[in-house]
C-alpha cells in the first residue's frame, strides 16, 4: 500500500491517509477483503503518530470502506454496494470515488468517464452566473450588481481564463458586457449563448449635475478604472467649464479627499465605502439587462423541471 503524505500541507494528515486509501480501493490497488497494515505498523512507515492512523481508519469504517477482521486488523469491505446506500456517504469526494469505482467495475476507462462526465456537465441547466470581463474592477462591479439583484450565485473570470480553462463554463450562464459578446461567444457552449449586458445611459446623472446652481466639484468613485474613464466621457457635456470633475479609484487613501465634493457618484461597490450624504448611486448595468438575465435563468430552470417531470 503506497501512501505518501506531506506534513507541510494544509490538508490534515488523517484526511490525506484516508483519501489515499479510498483512491487505492476504487482503483483496485487494494482488493476487496485485503487486510490493511496495523495502526502502529502504518504509523511507523509514515513516521506519524499512531492516533492519526487510528482516526483515519475509524473514519473509513464509518464510511463503509473498511471492516474489522479477526484480531486488530481491518480489511477492505468485500461487497461494495455504496450506490445502494447513498445516505451513508458524507461528501462530494465520496460521490466521486463511487462514480470511479462503478465505472471501472463496468469496464469503462477513466478517459471515457472523463469525456462523458464533461459532456453531461455542460448539458446541465445553469445553476450560477459567470461574469466574463477582462478588467478586474469592471468584472467585480458587474458581479456585485447582478448578485444584488438576483438570487443565483455569481462568479467571474476573464476571457483569457475561460479560453485557458473551458471547464469554468460548466453549470454557468455566461454574462458579458455587450461590447465583448463577439469575443466571448466562441468560448461558451453553442446551446447556451452568452447574455450581453448593456450599460445604463448617463441621462439621470447628467440631469443631477445640471440641477446644480453654483459651480461645483463632482467626484466619481469606482472600483474600476474603465468605469471612471467611461463616466468622464458621459459626464463631460454637463461638466463643461463650469464644474470640476474628480475621479477616485478604490481603495481610497482617505475619505477626507471627498469632503470638498458637492456631488459624489459612487458605483455599487464604492457605495459601501463612502458614507457622505452627498453620494449618489451610479449603476452600471441597465435594469433591462438584469431583467433579461434573470428571465434567461428562470427559463433554463423551467426547462429542467419540465424534463424531470
Amino acid at each position: 500500500m503506497d501512501i505518501r503524505i506531506s506534513k507541510e500541507s494544509e490538508v490534515p494528515l488523517r484526511q490525506q491517509v484516508a483519501e489515499q486509501i479510498i483512491f487505492q480501493i476504487v482503483t483496485e490497488r487494494l482488493k476487496p477483503g485485503e487486510a490493511l497494515p496495523s495502526v502502529r505498523e502504518l504509523a511507523r512507515r509514515l513516521k506519524i503518530h499512531h492516533n492519526t492512523i487510528s482516526h483515519a481508519y475509524q473514519d473509513l469504517v464509518q464510511r463503509h470502506w473498511l471492516v474489522s477482521k479477526r484480531g486488530s486488523h481491518l480489511a477492505v469491505i468485500r461487497e461494495q454496494s455504496p450506490l445502494m446506500h447513498p445516505m451513508q456517504k458524507r461528501d462530494l469526494d465520496d460521490l466521486i470515488n463511487l462514480t470511479i469505482e462503478s465505472a471501472r467495475q463496468q469496464g469503462y476507462t477513466l478517459q471515457a468517464l472523463r469525456e462523458r462526465l464533461r459532456a453531461r456537465l455542460f448539458a446541465q441547466p445553469p445553476d450560477h452566473i459567470l461574469v466574463v470581463e477582462e478588467e478586474r474592477g469592471l468584472r467585480e462591479l458587474l458581479q456585485a450588481e447582478i448578485r444584488e439583484a438576483m438570487r443565483w450565485p455569481v462568479t467571474g473570470c476573464s476571457r483569457h481564463d475561460l479560453a485557458s480553462e473551458p471547464g469554468l463554463a460548466v453549470g454557468a450562464l455566461v454574462a458579458t458586457p455587450q461590447y465583448a459578446t463577439g469575443d466571448t461567444e466562441p468560448l461558451v457552449p453553442k446551446d447556451r449563448p452568452a447574455v450581453p449586458v448593456a450599460f445604463c445611459t448617463a441621462e439621470d446623472y447628467v440631469g443631477m449635475i445640471r440641477k446644480l446652481r453654483d459651480p461645483s466639484v463632482i467626484a466619481v468613485v469606482s472600483v474600476s478604472a474603465l468605469f471612471l474613464q467611461a463616466a468622464q466621457g458621459f459626464l463631460a457635456p454637463a461638466i463643461g467649464r463650469r464644474h470640476t470633475l474628480m475621479e477616485y479609484l478604490l481603495p481610497l487613501e482617505s475619505e477626507r479627499a471627498l469632503r470638498g465634493a458637492d456631488l459624489i457618484f459612487c458605483d455599487t461597490i464604492a457605495l459601501r465605502h463612502v458614507k457622505s450624504a452627498k453620494r449618489a448611486h451610479y449603476r452600471l448595468a441597465s435594469p433591462a439587462s438584469i431583467e433579461y438575465l434573470s428571465n434567461a435563468m428562470d427559463s433554463y430552470q423551467e426547462t429542467r423541471r419540465a424534463r424531470s417531470g
